[in-house]
């Protein structure tokens, strides 16, 4: 456009006079690029300050988020070279490599899965936001609160709830528990993992109570997790997400299936890991682990003589031979030390349903059925000995067997029964990752929040950034 404008008939004066005004327009422009991709940058430092606790992090994000260009021109370099040496110390790959074209395109080329990203800025923006101009007193009614009661907490409630954006419209005084509130308290209750019930009781209000800038510091180390979790992920996965209690099937880059899971109970606790699946199995047997027999089954039997007989166990000596005895004798045998081992015929009471999905690791955990369905309408499914049950087994196994099994033919003449244990291998190994995120921006730009069942994520940051 300047090149244009210098025309052969505006004479030397006017030529050095657009000249001096185009150079000052590219340099309002350059001006406001570098305070636009401080401010972008600022947000990014700022989220990996609240997930490492990194003063430095901390630091870079106030000097960028000033109105001074020489400001941003000091520290804009630093700060990405900080951020990316963040993330190469946790072995993530970034969209470009933060030091080619302008700076917005440098600031941006430095946000890992860009979309994740920007969802969770911008709520830990709003999030940081209430926390400084919003009061947070805590909330306790000392007692439950149900539709249709009147208490002096409930304008209160609605309040918080206004805030962290469950209700819609800002709520009157009234100290009733009116319908609206109620539709708030389900809203509040799903994005938490929890009971759907309307009753304000302990576990919701502790979520009520949680302060804006503690639910910023859990959204920001989850992404961190995020990140380093799904950077190796590829187009086929299996992805358990233990403290949310769900299974998500990944295929060709979509989502195939999701489904709730059972997982180990607190003292129990399904192990974070990897693997890949190999086989999956048509009526599984059950070879008791030599821990599990003593802590689960032998005080049943204990109780009962004929629980052995009942659950369709058989019971084995230390050379393989298989041991019978009376129900009473059984009784008393689980009394003392129990010198036998014990595996639990295929059938309806075994404890792995019909479906077993073999992955090999040290922990000796799978992925499986199980006969007692009942158990996943629990909002808390921390209820198992560590290993995995699926509620939406049958569908995962009839994509296994559309997509990987190779002997289709045996497979379908088979599946009817459930006394016969198969083996099938597949055409092709399935990864499956166990991970552990307690918050999350779902597809509806949602902050999903879930309670931190092992410990393991409460007030603990990640690694500190490599220094610059």
């Amino acid at each position: 456009m300047c090149l244009r404008l210098l025309s052969p008939g505006i004479g030397l004066a006017g030529a050095f006079f657009l000249g001096y005004l185009c150079l000052s327009a590219g340099s309002v422009w350059a001006d406001s690029n570098t305070v636009a991709a401080g401010k972008v940058l600022a947000e990014h430092a700022r989220l990996l300050a609240l997930a490492s606790q990194d003063p430095l992090l901390e630091r870079y994000a106030r000097e960028l988020e000033s109105e001074s260009l020489s400001a941003q021109l000091e520290y804009f370099d630093v700060a990405a070279e900080a951020i990316a040496d963040f993330w190469r110390v946790r072995q993530v790959g970034l969209p470009a490599n933060g030091a080619a074209g302008d700076k917005l395109s440098q600031a941006t080329g430095l946000e890992p899965f860009p979309n994740q990203f920007m969802l969770t800025v911008n709520r830990v923006r709003q999030l940081l936001w209430l926390d400084s101009h919003a009061e947070w007193p805590l909330i306790s009614p000392q007692g439950l609160l149900r539709p249709g009661d009147s208490h002096g907490s409930i304008p209160q409630i609605g309040q918080r709830l206004w805030l962290l954006g469950d209700m819609k419209a800002k709520p009157d005084s009234s100290q009733i528990y009116e319908e609206r509130l109620k539709l708030a308290v389900l809203r509040f209750q799903a994005r938490h993992g929890l009971k759907q019930d309307a009753i304000v009781g302990p576990l919701t209000l502790q979520w009520l109570n949680r302060s804006p800038l503690e639910r910023a510091q859990i959204l920001a180390r989850n992404f961190v997790q995020f990140v380093m979790d799904s950077s190796a992920l590829g187009k086929r996965y299996l992805l358990v997400n233990i403290p949310a209690f769900e299974l998500v099937l990944v295929d060709g880059g979509e989502e195939i299936l999701r489904s709730r899971v059972i997982v180990g109970r607190t003292y129990r606790q399904t192990p974070l890991l990897s693997g890949e699946i190999s086989n999956v199995v048509l009526n599984p047997s059950w070879r008791v682990p030599k821990k599990l027999m003593r802590k689960d089954v032998l005080p049943k039997v204990r109780k009962d003589g004929s629980y052995l007989r009942e659950k369709q166990f058989d019971v084995f000596d230390s050379q393989g031979q298989l041991v019978e005895h009376s129900d009473a004798d059984w009784q008393q045998l689980a009394a003392s030390q129990f010198p036998f081992n014990l595996e639990q015929r295929p059938g309806v009471h075994n404890a792995l349903g019909q479906f077993k999905f073999h992955f090999a690791n040290e922990a000796s955990v799978y992925l499986h059925d199980t006969p007692e369905k009942e158990l996943f309408e629990h909002s808390d499914r921390a209820l198992s000995s560590g290993c995995i049950r699926v509620d939406k087994v049958r569908e995962l196994a009839n994509w296994f067997a559309d997509n990987l099994i190779r002997d289709r033919r045996t497979w379908d003449s088979m599946l009817g029964g459930r006394e016969r244990t198969q083996w099938f291998s597949l055409t092709e190994k399935v990864p499956v990752h166990l991970v552990y995120w307690t918050a999350w921006m779902d597809g509806e730009q949602q902050a999903q929040f879930r309670n931190d069942i092992y410990n393991l994520r409460q007030n603990t940051p990640m690694l500190t950034a490599a220094q610059p």
